[in-house]
């Protein structure tokens, strides 16, 4: 071997130590593996291991308000219930002039929507509200306002039934109406004492703010104020009542009828009006008194009617200046301004004059006209009250028999109608034709599209709001194409597959069209069909 062929081969045992060297080296160094891409997607797999959550011990009493709005929500909102009134369009017009308030005031009813074609082809409008059950046997409380002239109102559970609900009375100068559904297994809700409520009290309003879409919603707040009145809420006349408990709690159109709960669950209030420019909650909100509003329920469930009684006096509240002149401590009252009737009074029979300031009634104070109105008007007509009230020379007491008014009805007894018969044209009660190509284009479907156009639905029937008849859409009717899954083309192909429904109830395979493009919708309807 030459000088040179050692020389190389020493330099390449030097070269392959040096290598080895290095990797022993980097071994023992534990130099990353992979490059940095790499090791990002390594990373982004690692599953991210939770974290405990932090110990808060401050937080506790929050915790336990959670606990207890939660608690409170759960136990009520069983007792909850969603309104929904049929009128005609003229009664429409006529309940809503009798609800014409002004600017920064809405009763919280829910717009009600288009006309649709129904009953014979006669237009039916619907609006919807809240309610909530106060006894075991079906009674339910909601506004005046939500039920005034329905010929039909139903009800819907929270666990999902609806009841075809009767009308047994309404108030309009209190705003309370009284409906009454039969069915079991109800949750009454717990009625409190609106009295006893002081301003700054946490409350719940429950209730079904803006329709069908937000149903059985829950918010929460304070009582603002008591003894809200003087709103001029809707067409006021001197024996309206109007005595709300203000919150800031969210209420929306839709809310009205529905509870005013406080921390304890029970309703201590009907939510009935909002104060809003836009007709939306802008944090002012009133609610009828429970006391006046079970005072009123009870007269109607009792007698049919409410009855009323009077002293014969024309009143408002009086003022600083009052105050002043007759020497009392504060600013409470209530000043007599007149007598009605002027010459057979009852109060001006007793020896009360005009200018008096009404201070008490039975020992109980009066501080504004609302409680005035409360405390005499739901009497029995012959019953008598000790009337105390301030002149300058002093407090002078009086024995008044009062009144009974005598004016048109205010309540309205079973006006509901009955639920309507079922036109027997089959167990769904709805009326079908098999789709033609040319139906079917003028339906929005495409034309070799097979099955039954729905042309109505009878109200009351299984099918009433699951179809939308062509007498509600003329443009995109529901159409049926099959029946547990088997095709149907002919009204005798509807009847027999129906045999199949399974614990009365059948699926439905519904198509509809879109009315601005060649779109199709497609749904599948389960209907309770009748025996």
């Amino acid at each position: 071997m030459t000088t040179h062929s050692r020389n190389w081969l020493k330099f390449g045992g030097l070269v392959g130590l040096a290598f080895l060297l290095g990797l022993f080296f980097a071994g023992l160094l534990d130099f990353p593996r992979s490059g940095m891409a790499q090791q990002s997607n390594d990373e982004r797999r690692t599953p991210i291991i939770p974290v405990d959550a932090p110990r808060i011990p401050s937080a506790k009493p929050l915790a336990e308000l959670s606990e207890a709005y939660s608690a409170v929500a759960e136990a009520v909102r069983p007792a909850v219930v969603f309104v929904q009134a049929e009128r005609p369009p003229e009664a429409e017009a006529l309940a809503n002039s009798r609800l014409q308030v002004p600017p920064g005031f809405e009763m919280p009813d829910l717009q009600p929507r288009a006309p649709q074609q129904r009953r014979g082809g006669a237009p039916i409008d619907r609006s919807s509200g809240s309610g909530f059950i106060v006894s075991a046997d079906g009674y339910i409380l909601t506004n005046n306002h939500v039920i005034d002239g329905a010929t039909r109102v139903r009800v819907r559970l929270l666990d999902g039934r609806t009841f075809d609900a009767r009308i047994v009375g309404t108030d309009a100068d209190t705003d309370v109406g009284v409906l009454k559904i039969e069915a079991s297994g109800l949750t009454p809700a717990s009625l409190g004492s609106s009295d006893r409520v002081r301003v700054g009290e946490w409350v719940l309003a429950i209730g079904n703010p803006l329709g069908e879409d937000l149903t059985f919603s829950v918010t929460q707040g304070i009582v603002s104020a008591k003894g809200r009145a003087e709103l001029n809420l809707g067409n006021r006349q001197q024996r309206d009542i109007q005595d709300f408990i203000q919150t800031d709690a969210a209420i929306n159109r839709g809310n009205s009828g529905g509870p005013l709960v406080n921390v304890r669950g029970e309703v201590i209030g009907i939510n009935s009006a909002i104060a809003s420019y836009t007709g939306f909650y802008q944090g002012y909100a009133f609610a009828v008194p429970i006391d006046l509003a079970r005072t009123v329920m009870n007269q109607i469930i009792e007698h049919g009617r409410v009855e009323r009684t009077a002293l014969g006096v024309l009143v408002e509240t009086a003022n600083a200046e009052d105050a002043a002149y007759l020497g009392l401590d504060s600013i409470a009252g209530v000043k007599i301004n007149d007598f009605f009737p002027a010459d057979s009074s009852a109060a001006k029979r007793a020896g009360l004059q005009a200018g008096d300031v009404i201070i008490t009634i039975d020992g109980q104070p009066v501080r504004y006209t609302a409680q005035l109105q409360q405390l005499v008007g739901f009497r029995r007509g012959g019953e008598t009250v000790r009337v105390e009230v301030a002149r300058r020379d002093g407090r002078k007491e009086f024995t008044v028999r009062l009144s009974s008014v005598r004016m048109e009805p205010i309540a309205k007894v079973d006006t509901a109608v009955e639920p309507p018969s079922i036109t027997p044209r089959n167990r769904l009660g709805i009326m079908v034709e098999p789709l033609t190509p040319g139906l079917a284009s003028q339906s929005r479907v495409p034309t070799n599209t097979r099955g039954l156009l729905v042309r109505s639905v009878t109200p009351g029937s299984p099918a009433e709001d699951r179809l939308i008849p062509s007498e509600v859409a003329p443009r995109t009717p529901d159409i049926i194409v099959a029946v547990e899954g088997k095709p149907v083309r002919s009204e005798n192909d509807l009847r027999n597959a129906m045999n199949g429904a399974q614990n009365g109830i059948i699926t439905l395979s519904v198509l509809r069209g879109h009315e601005r493009d060649n779109g199709v919708d497609s749904r599948i309807v389960r209907v309770r069909v009748t025996p």
